[in-house]
């Protein structure tokens, strides 16, 4: 199913606040399956000046942090009630290949495809691409706590 989230859905969706909000937009959502986000990366975000000065790169633990941030929106779709605005999410375990820099004017696919998923946590297969080329991808396992 498309369904597309604006960034203020978004920022009240994710537990982050700026400048940590790693996620503009999700386009695509399955329920208990499926979520595709975007993230337009710049020149001018608070990451690329000092992560490798003389090349601007963005950093790879921040596409994790994107790709974790989606599954959290997914997660959070899937399940969200007026009693777990308070929850906490936490990254319990990373297996991740990093494939290709990004770089500013790159656009960031993340894709998070369920593998298990409880009330308690869940663990993803997820992917960033940077136009149909797989810049990193992972499996993420996280937990919650209400």
């Amino acid at each position: 199913m498309t369904v597309r989230l604006g960034f203020d859905d978004v920022r009240r969706l994710l537990p982050q606040s700026y400048p940590f909000v790693l996620v503009d937009v999700i386009e695509e959502w399955e329920r208990n399956s499926r979520i595709v986000c975007r993230k337009n990366v710049t020149g001018n975000e608070w990451m690329i000046p000092g992560h490798f000065p003389a090349q601007a790169i963005y950093p790879g633990v921040l596409l994790i942090e994107g790709m974790a941030q989606s599954a959290i929106l997914l997660f959070r779709l899937d399940r969200t009630k007026p009693d777990d605005a308070d929850s906490s999410f936490m990254i319990a375990g990373v297996k991740a290949r990093f494939l290709r820099p990004v770089v500013p004017g790159d656009q960031i696919r993340y894709e998070c495809t369920v593998i298990k998923m409880v009330s308690t946590g869940g663990v993803v297969e997820a992917t960033a691409q940077v136009d149909g080329e797989i810049a990193a991808k992972a499996d993420l396992t996280f937990a919650v706590q209400s």
